[in-house]
């Protein structure tokens, strides 16, 4: 990546400054999905928004690439939205703050890494502000294919840039659900959900599950990590009828998520 502009006139107006925002999406989804998500944010006072523009046929080509090419447009969207953010009175440059859903808040949290991944440089966190992921798929103390499709990407995020890596010049903060439980003596549903829950999770035999119908709350939070959890939110924005992108949630939220980015603002500053 280029290197970082030498001016910040963020700097002088840190408690008024407000945050461009990147979206990075989850597995098989695109950008016209978030576009909800990124006109709520516009009305609770993002000057710009942007969506990084990966699209279902990339996720489709990384089961057999890896997500090397994923993290790279990645990159190039974290640039176009410093960019905005520089081009913003309101931003004024400041560094951004990007929210991940679901498979996009591991690649958020790869950007920082100083070390490459499947060969790409990113070293990215002096450009984000804070992360903000909602429902990732972040840990997994299981063995089983649902902790198997994490893959790759998850454990080498685990490894690279564990827990809260790059704080405090930049904030984090995880957003799960415990909205679904799990049943191993419900219905259908019910002990679907809880096999998949028990493939990313261990959990006693019988006891129920929490998570967002995708993802379980304990694999949604990361150690030393701030976290809010959601009641009635799911995982998917396209077939549920309450995700992490409604209204109420993104106000449950998204007030926390400016106060993390502020916060690591000011320890730059210091």
């Amino acid at each position: 990546m280029t290197a970082l502009p030498t001016t910040n006139p963020w700097r002088d107006r840190i408690d008024t400054v407000a945050p461009t925002v990147l979206i990075v999406g989850g597995f098989m989804s695109s950008p016209p999905i978030y576009r909800g998500l990124r006109d709520l944010l516009i009305e609770r006072g993002a000057p710009a928004v942007l969506i990084a523009p990966i699209w279902t046929p990339d996720w489709m080509l990384a089961a057999v690439r890896g997500q090397g090419p994923i993290a790279s447009r990645v990159g190039r969207a974290l640039l176009d939205t410093c960019a905005a953010s520089a081009a913003s009175e309101a931003s004024a440059g400041a560094p951004v703050l990007v929210v991940g859903h679901s498979a996009g808040g591991v690649i958020a949290r790869i950007l920082t890494s100083p070390d490459p991944f499947e060969g790409r440089r990113m070293n990215a966190s002096g450009r984000i502000g804070a992360i903000v992921t909602l429902g990732t798929p972040q840990m997994s103390d299981a063995e089983g294919r649902s902790a198997e499709r994490m893959g790759a990407t998850s454990r080498w995020a685990n490894e690279h840039v564990p827990g809260a890596f790059a704080a405090p010049r930049t904030g984090y903060l995880c957003v799960g659900s415990d909205a679904i439980v799990s049943s191993s003596s419900g219905d259908r549903k019910a002990r679907r959900i809880d096999r998949f829950y028990r493939g990313v999770v261990s959990a006693p035999e019988g006891a129920s599950i929490p998570g967002d119908g995708i993802t379980p709350l304990a694999a949604a939070l990361l150690p030393g990590v701030e976290s809010i959890v959601l009641h009635d939110a799911e995982h998917a924005n396209v077939i549920a009828k309450h995700w992490y992108g409604d209204a109420d949630h993104v106000d449950a939220w998204w007030p926390r998520a400016v106060e993390v980015w502020r916060e690591a603002l000011s320890t730059r500053m210091a």
